[in-house]
């Protein structure tokens, strides 16, 4: 088998079961794990896969988000848990943003109940949430109205934004890639969850295993800018070792 056929089944092979060790490969293809491990370099440049200690992943585009209400019902009880646990980190006194979207409004869920806390939010159902809360206070920040969700953004919602200073700022995200970390599709929804992040101490993202290793267009922030990481126990120990190793405290729930 010629190289350059040998490499696009090894695509084809990736494609198909999204993830393969070196060892499996040369197995399938009948080579040497240093004829396998030459092949990946050269396929990895090319910017179709990526590769992992002892093997690859077939790199998933996100190069758009679906509708609020159908995002709303997908691993709708992995999002309860991080909104649990995301609410859990939380202290009375705090001024904290919560980021639009369907996991982060589990956050403000799980807050109701909660004493001396300010909410900053761009996301009127958060705010309806919070509505009868009587120890919280929510500031909405203003900006246009995206009926399908909810969420306010645009001029307003970023002037808002780069006058505020806050504890933690929770953040949803849907596309979080190891080397280049938090991604979006959509070019206008950027600048303010890059506000968000400048106003705020601490970061917390949130986000459902699905998200987790996923590319998009647009890079929001680099994954230092992350302190915490909080998604389900559906995530890989292999996609989330490396935002372990890159310091951020990863909680699985």
């Amino acid at each position: 088998m010629l190289a350059a056929e040998r490499k696009q089944r090894i695509v084809d092979y990736v494609r198909q079961y999204n993830t393969a060790t070196v060892s499996t490969l040369a197995r399938e293809f009948n080579v040497h794990e240093a004829t396998i491990r030459r092949d990946l370099g050269e396929i990895e440049s090319e910017g179709i896969f990526r590769r992992t200690h002892g093997g690859v992943i077939f790199e998933q585009w996100t190069n758009d988000e679906p509708s609020f209400s159908e995002r709303s019902t997908q691993n709708l009880d992995q999002k309860m848990r991080i909104g649990k646990m995301a609410a859990s980190l939380v202290q009375d006194g705090d001024h904290i943003i919560i980021d639009s979207g369907t996991t982060t409004l589990h956050i403000a869920k799980n807050l109701v109940q909660r004493s001396n806390i300010t909410v900053v939010t761009n996301d009127m159902n958060v705010a309806a949430e919070l509505r009868d809360a009587p120890r919280i206070k929510v500031i909405l920040t203003g900006g246009e109205l995206y009926p399908s969700s909810y969420m306010l953004n645009g001029m307003f919602t970023d002037h808002v934004l780069g006058s505020l200073h806050t504890l933690k700022a929770f953040i949803g995200i849907p596309a979080l890639h190891p080397q280049y970390g938090l991604m979006h599709p959509e070019a206008p929804l950027v600048p303010a969850k890059q506000g968000m992040i400048r106003a705020a101490r601490e970061i917390i993202v949130v986000t459902d295993n699905t998200k987790i290793g996923k590319l998009s267009l647009h890079t929001v922030a680099p994954n230092s800018a992350i302190h915490t990481l909080i998604t389900g126990k559906e995530a890989s120990e292999q996609d989330l070792q490396p935002f372990r190793d890159s310091g951020i405290t990863v909680h699985t729930v």
